[in-house]
């Protein structure tokens, strides 16, 4: 199955050869059983779709079953789930299929990774250095949420730019368990520290001010 036409294949193409400097890593974990993960296979035809691209954009795929050590190094406990890495792997995951609107998640995170930068603002940059306690913030999304990606994407590159800060994307169709367990009735939906929600795509200098309040002693 084909996730991009002809046109989109010349454009993403285009943007990665023109923005990418560095390779990047997608670490990709997966079932082959589709009763347990129905999306594995069209997530792992759409990163290799992706991978195809541009030869500076790296798969290394892991069966969950065989591979479970490597899972639990880069916290990869649900499939589908992709781990992104440039330099260094970063606490930056995908639980579920990045398609539609999310695949632009993707795409920029790879460029951001690849450039080792991010585009938060420099104070930001500076604020999420006195961060040093730990931070998990899991984004709810849907592939169909046009404002999803800003949440994602702030969360991404805040575990970027902070090793103790781990961001992940989370398909709120796929996990419907975690969906109820977080209260999820609507897209994006941010926990941060299963304590702190956030409803909608909060600003950057907002979502910050409450990642700061649980980050810093």
């Amino acid at each position: 199955m084909a996730f991009l036409n002809e046109k989109n294949r010349k454009e993403v193409s285009d943007v990665l050869s023109k923005k990418m400097k560095d390779d990047v890593n997608l670490f990709v974990f997966y079932d082959n059983d589709e009763g347990k993960c129905p999306y594995c296979k069209q997530t792992l035809d759409l990163v290799k779709e992706l991978a195809a691209l541009d030869s500076r954009i790296k798969l290394t795929l892991y069966d969950v079953n065989v591979n479970k050590k490597e899972a639990r190094f880069l916290h990869a406990d649900k499939v589908p789930a992709i781990v992104v890495g440039g330099k260094r792997i970063f606490d930056v995951l995908y639980f579920g299929i990045p398609a539609g609107y999310e695949f632009s998640s993707l795409l920029e995170d790879i460029i951001d990774i690849s450039n080792n930068t991010t585009r938060l603002s420099n104070d930001t940059k500076e604020k999420l250095k006195t961060i040093t306690k730990p931070v998990d913030i899991k984004v709810f999304v849907t592939p169909t949420c046009p404002y999803c990606p800003q949440a994602v994407r702030i969360a991404h590159q805040f575990a970027m730019e902070n090793k103790y800060i781990r961001a992940s994307m989370i398909e709120a169709q796929e996990f419907m368990d975690l969906s109820e367990k977080y209260g999820v009735m609507g897209v994006p939906r941010t926990i941060i520290n299963d304590t702190i929600p956030l409803e909608g795509a909060y600003p950057e200098e907002a979502v910050l001010q409450h990642v700061l309040k649980v980050g810093v002693i």
